[in-house]
């Protein structure tokens, strides 16, 4: 037992001793609120080394737009969103929230204005009041059940037998695909980001009713609020202010549903593949 504990101690230590790959200057600042407009210059960006996963990509967000990005499997679709939270550092070019660069916010500030919403949505061991709030010392009961009325997970939370006092086990046992992303939509809008990000597809695998709840949730969500959104299904893409085509790491085609399906390109097949998809 001693050795087995010896090598675990060996590890943990090896891992807290890692020297983290993004770091903040010390010159980090703490912005004043954000408009939310996202602009790449000429990124170049690889996980390792020269193997690119974006290669010279452009393009800017404005305040309150809603932008899709869309493409295939290892398009880079995700690391846009990594490289926005500054979860790595890109090798060329900038990312600028309002001007500033990325790698002058000081992390910890820059991610706290963030609201992401997963496909695979996390609940945590406690209460439902507790997974909404996260502890926020700012907010009351009476926001925590606002936001969840908001976003339409009050109605099955009051059905349940302690409402918001129900305990839940991890990764929330006994509730469905649909419920969970509920109350992470609640979790999201009760922190109030500045920015929201919409990775994958938030309504995959769950029931036509559920699903037009979800929907109408990330409407709310997004209302007012620079919002990128990655998706795999029609009914989340089309109705963006603007979408960008990715293919192997690069930009090939921009704008509004539409225009994009009159040219009769990549984007075109991609909606085809996805409306097989839906049916």
């Amino acid at each position: 037992s001693f050795q087995v504990a010896l090598a675990s101690i060996e590890r943990v230590f090896t891992l807290l001793n890692t020297t983290p790959d993004v770091e903040d200057k010390p010159s980090a600042t703490l912005p004043p609120p954000l408009k939310g407009t996202i602009e790449f210059k000429n990124v170049w960006f690889a996980y390792e080394e020269e193997n690119w996963v974006l290669k010279d990509l452009s393009f800017r967000v404005e305040p309150g737009e809603v932008l899709a990005i869309v493409g295939a499997t290892g398009a880079g679709k995700s690391t846009i969103i990594n490289l926005i939270g500054r979860f790595y550092d890109i090798q060329k070019g900038s990312i600028t929230i309002d001007g500033i660069d990325v790698r002058d916010f000081q992390q910890t500030d820059l991610r706290r204005r963030l609201g992401y919403v997963f496909q695979d949505p996390f609940l945590f061991a406690g209460s439902i009041e507790e997974n909404i709030g996260l502890h926020n010392p700012d907010l009351m009961p009476a926001d925590i059940q606002q936001a969840a009325i908001t976003v339409n997970a009050d109605p099955f939370i009051q059905k349940l037998p302690k409402r918001y006092e129900s305990q839940l086990n991890e990764r929330g046992e006994g509730l469905s695909l649909g419920q969970k992303q509920l109350l992470v939509m609640a979790r999201t809008f009760a922190q109030q980001p500045e920015m929201l990000f919409v990775l994958d597809e938030a309504t995959a695998s769950i029931d036509t009713a559920t699903e037009l709840l979800i929907q109408d949730a990330l409407e709310k969500l997004m209302q007012n609020r620079t919002s990128i959104v990655i998706a795999h299904r029609l009914s989340t893409i089309r109705h963006a202010d603007r979408i960008l085509v990715m293919r192997g790491g690069e930009l090939i085609d921009s704008g509004n549903h539409e225009s994009l399906m009159s040219r009769d390109g990549y984007y075109r097949q991609l909606c085809e593949l996805m409306k097989h998809a839906d049916d």
